[in-house]
């Protein structure tokens, strides 16, 4: 086991170098200019434009920024943010509870609530429920994300008036009425979000399950009087969430990348508004640094369900 996670994370190594340096080269190649904001205000003389062009180094070919900011990336700085003038780290840390708040939460709901549904509808499939079940996946699968926030916004804010539709990012939960603000604003992005997952996680392990039900092994262990409930959880469970971690593994790194689209329907100040913003004014190091962490957790999460198909299925070594 040892040998094949340090084979996986030596091989890990020059993937995501290869992804920074297209990453980068890509930022830097594209069209626009970090400074054009300084370009439109006549009260920035040209030559201070220049000095902070050469103070942030956008002075210097692409290749020598990339290496010098791989060099510091490898001391732990990920730089300045071209925009607010201040560390890019400072300036995603500030997201980060936004976005745990609301893309966690959404995320580990979607977890509790998908699987049992994908597992019960399979076992009983074309009863009520699953016909229910299969009709909730697809509306929510289909539908997409900004439509369902819009809907939420126009019956529960707008008509009803129950919840607030922009998130307030300055509320400090200090007592049980500021707590119950927080939850009531974060009921909605939590549900177009929670609703998105849950669809498509429900689809995943439904499918999963009905190829595994009839399998020779199921019909094999009923032959021999193990009970159902047995047979279900100790055998066909185990063998269909095989290619459910691989979705979890590849949706899990959404979590702390933010949403983007809800985000920006809600207001809510989380890593997907900011990676949004930084876009728009071209700003590099907060871009490198959020879709390099992304690539970094895609490809720890991938190690990890690697690990998991061991646990779940003993007929996989790692020898």
């Amino acid at each position: 086991m040892s040998r094949y996670v340090v084979r996986r994370i030596l091989l890990a190594i020059p993937t995501l170098l290869l992804i920074s340096f297209v990453l980068f080269a890509i930022l830097s190649l594209a069209p626009g200019d970090p400074l054009s904001q300084f370009a439109a205000n006549p009260a920035v003389p040209p030559e201070v434009r220049e000095n902070i062009r050469r103070s942030l180094g956008l002075d210097q070919p692409w290749p020598i920024r990339y290496v010098k900011w791989l060099i510091a990336l490898a001391h732990g700085d990920w730089g300045f943010s071209f925009g607010s003038r201040i560390p890019v780290w400072d300036l995603i840390k500030l997201r980060i509870p936004s976005t745990l708040e609301v893309v966690g939460i959404a995320y580990l709901v979607s977890l509790l609530i998908a699987i049992p549904i994908g597992i019960l509808s399979a076992v009983k499939q074309y009863s009520i429920f699953d016909h229910f079940s299969t009709t909730f996946a697809f509306m929510g699968f289909s539908v997409p994300t900004f439509f369902t926030g819009l809907m939420l916004i126009i019956i529960f804010s707008v008509k009803l008036q129950w919840l607030p539709f922009i998130f307030d990012s300055t509320l400090q939960v200090t007592d049980l009425s500021s707590l119950g603000a927080q939850v009531r604003q974060s009921i909605m992005p939590i549900a177009v979000l929670a609703l998105f997952n849950t669809a498509v996680l429900v689809r995943y392990t439904r499918a999963s399950m009905l190829e595994n039900l009839p399998q020779d092994y199921v019909r094999t262990a009923r032959a021999k009087g193990v009970a159902e409930y047995s047979v279900i959880n100790r055998h066909v469970v185990r063998n269909s969430l095989i290619p459910v971690v691989t979705l979890i593994a590849l949706t899990a790194p959404t979590v702390f990348s933010g949403a983007l689209i809800t985000e920006q329907i809600f207001r809510v100040p989380g890593i997907g508004s900011l990676l949004i913003t930084s876009i728009q004014n071209n700003d590099i190091p907060v871009i490198m640094a959020i879709t390099f962490t992304f690539s970094i957790l895609v490809v720890l999460f991938n190690l990890i369900a690697d690990l998991m198909y061991g646990v779940l299925d003993p007929r996989i070594r790692y020898d």
